[in-house]
């Protein structure tokens, strides 16, 4: 006898499903795509092309040379900008307007901004994406590494957005107290008596022939930041890296030298890390945007390959400045260097 059926009306299904027929499951949520994470890490999305830029009195010509002195590419007819970079845009080129500056120092400047930020966006990234695999990997995954990133952005952009601006501010004021007579500008404003320091790892590239990219990466990055810790802590400045190098200055020679010795104690004498060696050269420099030039650099780069392991070379003009009860100089057997002729480098120990 088949059983009687409930007594009572079936909730909660429309007149036209019948009882037989489960209802339908709501849509998966959609995954976030890199469009969401350029808006978490924009706040807007851009909404302006070059030409509506140029309606509203920012010339097409100012716009084009100031975008691409950025670093960032550029379709006139393509949505582009967003109305931050079009207040941006706007406010630097009404500053050029009015006299404040010339296009041309506008377009530097601008340069100079897109340089460095493109290299601290790449050492961000870099950094960041770690962090993203381990949350992918963790309870707290979002199930695609964009939604990850997203959920970062959204909860740090703000703070290191401040912690930039500020940075920025905090070098710009030590920068220009560097600047010596700043009263009295002239066209030897950018040129300045310093020493230069070049140090190199030895034999990195047979070394990175038998290291996977990884490991590479993990090598150069504590190199890099051993670098930076011992320079800063004599008050020098790291110029820049170049992976298995770095270039530092300072005012003081005796600093300078100290810089020297402090990367060879806490690189060459690590048996985890190759050996390092270290050229020091003393003249006038140009420093631009951020860069330095002239004869000191070069010598403190053809000086290095000449220092023996864990060792510093320095060139005469060092030598000259370093207090002789504290320093003791020998020359050596004069060789040829590049750009230089016959070269007589100089080692030097503490007496």
């Amino acid at each position: 006898m088949a059983p009687e059926p409930a007594s009572g009306p079936t909730p909660d299904l429309p007149p036209d499903l019948p009882p037989d027929v489960p209802p339908v499951a709501e849509p998966p949520e959609a995954r976030p795509t890199r469009g969401d994470l350029e808006r978490a890490i924009l706040g807007e999305v851009p909404v302006f092309t070059a030409h509506d830029l140029d309606d509203s009195g920012i010339p097409v010509a100012d716009v084009r040379r100031l975008w691409r002195a950025l670093g960032l590419p550029l379709n006139e007819s393509s949505v582009t900008f967003t109305g931050s970079d079009a207040t941006s845009l706007g406010a630097l080129v009404e500053t050029v307007a009015r006299g404040g500056i010339d296009i041309d120092t506008a377009v530097n400047l601008t340069r100079a901004v897109g340089q460095t930020m493109s290299r601290l966006a790449d050492w961000e990234v870099s950094t960041l994406i770690p962090l993203i695999e381990r949350i992918e990997s963790g309870p707290d995954a979002t199930g695609s590494r964009i939604g990850s990133a997203v959920r970062i952005v959204e909860e740090f952009r703000d703070v290191f957005e401040q912690l930039t601006l500020n940075a920025w501010r905090r070098h710009l004021a030590a920068a220009v107290s560097r600047v010596e007579g700043l009263d009295e500008l002239d066209d030897e404003t950018d040129t300045s008596r310093i020493t230069v320091g070049f140090a190199d790892l030895v034999s990195f590239t047979a070394l990175s022939n038998r290291l996977d990219e990884g490991r590479i990466g993990d090598l150069v990055e504590l190199f890099e930041s051993r670098c930076h810790d011992v320079i800063q802590a004599h008050q020098g400045r790291l110029i820049k890296s170049l992976g298995d190098s770095v270039l530092f200055v300072n005012d003081d020679p005796v600093a300078a030298l100290e810089i020297a010795e402090g990367i060879i104690a806490v690189i060459g004498r690590d048996t985890r890390m190759p050996d390092v060696r270290v050229g020091i050269a003393s003249g006038h420099v140009v420093t631009r945007l951020g860069d330095v030039f002239g004869p000191p650099v070069n010598m403190a780069a053809r000086l290095t390959p000449i220092a023996r392991r864990n060792r510093v070379i320095i060139d005469h003009e060092t030598a000259a400045l370093l207090p002789t009860d504290k320093f003791e100089t020998r020359l050596l057997p004069a060789r040829p260097v590049r750009g230089f002729g016959l070269v007589e480098p100089v080692t030097v120990r503490r007496t």
